[in-house]
This record gives structure tokens, C-alpha cells and sequence, in this order.
């Protein structure tokens, strides 16, 4: 499957990190910075949304791409 292959994982890693911590500090900032910490559930899928839409672009692609070879 397409969402678990290796290259997909990774990207998805990538942009989850580095946008889930952006997301992070745009909507929760000012809490952390008070020294509060926002709840799991908020952090947890601050990081999820950005993993799974990279996912599924990167899975599309490489559909795509696969269809066309």
C-alpha cells in the first residue's frame, strides 16, 4: 500500500515535524510561553493533520506516476 511505503513515511515525517511545530507555535504560543501546556489531544493532532495530508499527496503521486509507467 502506497501510505506505508517508505518514501511516503518519510516525507510525511518531515512535513509533519517541521509544519506541526510551526502550527504549534501560531495557535498555542502564547499558552507555552505563559509555561501552560495545551492539551495532549491539541498537540497530538496539531502534528496528525499535517502527516496525513502529506501522506495522501505523496501516495497520489506516486499513483500517478506508477499509472503513467
Amino acid at each position: 500500500m502506497l501510505l506505508f511505503d517508505p518514501l511516503t513515511v518519510r516525507r510525511a515525517l518531515k512535513v509533519s515535524a517541521i509544519i506541526g511545530t510551526l502550527l504549534l507555535a501560531i495557535n498555542q504560543g502564547d499558552l507555552i510561553a505563559a509555561g501552560y501546556w495545551p492539551p495532549l489531544w491539541k498537540i497530538l493532532l496539531t502534528y496528525i493533520v499535517p502527516y496525513a495530508v502529506s501522506s495522501y499527496s505523496t501516495a497520489a503521486l506516486l499513483r500517478d506516476q506508477a499509472r503513467r509507467s
